[in-house]
């Protein structure tokens, strides 16, 4: 197996089954890999359902080749471009400024005067 596939191979390959872990990737008829449900995609995958399809064409990138036991790790998520941060507007960062003048729980804080007011108002 060494001699066909090795680390940093980017191939393509057929999803030939679905796991609650991982979905399993023909890569040739011969030999097949696991692409982990961490390395389906960038972001939390809670369903692999939801992203992958049995039959689905996907380029993967082979991770590790354990000659031992003739596993294949394979990644989705490294051959995709890393999604870019949110970089937040001005605005939103004079918000969150503004937000933090007093910190603290202020609502439980205006309620528990609020009960105090009424628990004196019933024992009377």
């Amino acid at each position: 197996m060494s001699d066909k596939f090795e680390s940093g191979q980017i191939l393509e390959g057929k999803v030939t089954g679905i796991q609650p872990y991982g979905a399993f990737v023909a890569l040739d008829d011969d030999s097949q890999g696991l692409v982990h449900i961490s390395e389906i995609t960038h972001g939390f995958v809670k369903d692999i359902n939801e992203h992958l399809r049995v039959g689905d064409q996907v380029n993967v990138k082979v991770l590790h080749v354990d000659e031992d036991s003739n596993k294949i790790s394979l990644s989705i998520r490294a051959t995709e471009e890393t999604p870019k941060k949110n970089v937040p507007s001005q605005k939103s960062q004079t918000i969150k400024q503004e937000d933090n003048v007093n910190p603290g729980f202020n609502t439980l804080k205006d309620k528990l005067e609020e009960w105090i007011e009424q628990s004196k108002e019933t024992s009377k």
